[in-house]
């Protein structure tokens, strides 16, 4: 459908009663909430492609895409069987299982950065274990991170920036001490120069800079050419680790990450999302000599009693295995059609809007969030389900065909000139 409809919303609306007396804000990820586009979410009974049924049986298309994972689409096949046939074997062992390190051996060879890795159960596990690597292996106590950039929520990275280009943080979360966010630096996303004077006032303190290769927790910000190769520079130059937290754009933007996009190789990584299949998981890994730190080889302890678990693993691995040229081929030609008739429809309706795009991650960007709110409300009143915040990317999925471009575009145009 194109054409706003008065779509029924009681069954969910009665859910989302129930929740709110069991959850706080209704909701179990303060994401999903409808807080900065107002309204109630709508609650999600099924899915399957690139296609969502509500609780009402309201259908959408969909561009959340569980926040990054699905990018076959929802209930692929392949996905589905070899789901299957693993909780057909039992659905956790707490022991070694063979297809994690299948799992791993697909990783590596995707990535070479990575020469040794640990699994562990979400992408906020995998940065902060990470962080606690760098800090063992080179005995330094303090982390840069660039502003926006959003690596979980672990007290140490739930800081803003301070006065100036760059400084010390502050804790942007209650229960999260002083003392704790004290240690952790921020410099803006997209200024080397604010990365060089942090490293030289804090010389010799820092153990890492961690950054979303591609900024996509502020909408999609694409890095400045030349940008990751100066990071690249700046810590090799100061001996403090480069941390890619990759957990949205790894074998997203390429089989490879935004480090194989780019040609920029960091001591570390951070994966998540896509690797689980739509289940949770998370991977931090790098270099050998860095993970050499890690338990029981080393000093820096880490556990998990899910970690590794069968269903991840032969979730992950079906998809990757998926992930053919011809894929990325498909997510590249819908992405860039898509970003074509968008940005059409903003210049032709001079809206005050403009659209960003990596790869199958995009963003449309309002000069308010008013407006965003509007735009969100009529798209998701025409069949189209998206992100309720213009800081969250939209996630197209190699589900997505000729069909949902068509009525995505048809529905934004209509949108677009209600939204004005």
């Amino acid at each position: 459908m194109t054409e706003a409809t008065a779509i029924r919303t009681g069954r969910s609306d009665e859910l989302m009663a129930r929740a709110a007396r069991l959850f706080p804000g209704a909701v179990n990820s303060p994401v999903r909430a409808f807080r900065s586009v107002g309204g109630t979410p709508r609650v999600i009974e099924r899915a399957a492609g690139a296609r969502l049924w509500d609780m009402d049986g309201n259908e959408y298309i969909d561009y959340v895409g569980s926040w990054g994972p699905m990018i076959l689409g929802h209930a692929h096949p392949d996905v589905i069987a070899s789901l299957q046939q693993a909780a057909a074997r039992g659905t956790s062992y707490g022991t070694p299982n063979p297809l994690e390190v299948e799992l791993a051996e697909e990783i590596v060879a995707a990535m070479p950065s990575i020469e040794r890795l640990r699994f562990v159960n979400s992408g906020t596990e995998a940065a902060m274990s990470a962080l606690r690597v760098a800090r063992g292996f080179t005995g330094r106590p303090k982390i840069i991170k660039l502003a926006g950039g959003y690596h979980g929520h672990a007290d140490g990275l739930l800081v803003r920036a301070g006065s100036g280009a760059g400084g010390i943080g502050r804790p942007t979360s209650a229960g999260v001490t002083e003392a704790t966010a004290a240690d952790t630096l921020v410099a803006p996303y997209n200024d080397l120069d604010a990365v060089a004077r942090l490293l030289d006032e804090h010389r010799g303190k820092v153990a890492a800079l961690i950054v979303e290769p591609v900024a996509a927790n502020v909408g999609v910000v694409p890095p400045a050419d030349g940008y990751l190769a100066g990071l690249r520079r700046l810590t090799a130059d100061a001996e403090t680790l480069l941390v890619f937290d990759e957990v949205i754009t790894g074998f997203r933007v390429a089989r490879g990450g935004a480090q194989a996009l780019f040609g920029v190789r960091p001591d570390l990584t951070v994966l998540g999302k896509i690797i689980g299949g739509g289940l949770p998981v998370g991977v931090y890994g790098g270099r050998a000599d860095v993970m050499a730190v890690v338990a029981p080889d080393g000093p820096v302890y880490q556990a998990g009693t899910l970690s590794g678990n069968p269903l991840a693993m032969a979730a992950g691995l079906a998809t990757l295995r998926a992930l053919t040229d011809e894929a990325y081929e498909a997510l590249e030609k819908y992405g860039a059609e898509l970003e074509e008739g968008l940005s059409e429809h903003v210049e032709g309706l001079r809206v005050t809007a403009r659209v960003a795009r990596v790869g199958s991650l995009m963003t449309v960007f309002f000069d308010d969030d008013a407006r965003f709110a509007r735009f969100f409300h009529n798209m998701l009143d025409r069949g189209v389900m998206l992100p309720p915040s213009q800081q969250e990317a939209w996630f197209i999925s190699a589900a997505h065909g000729e069909s949902e471009l068509e009525q995505t575009l048809a529905a934004s145009r209509q949108a677009f000139e209600e939204s004005r």
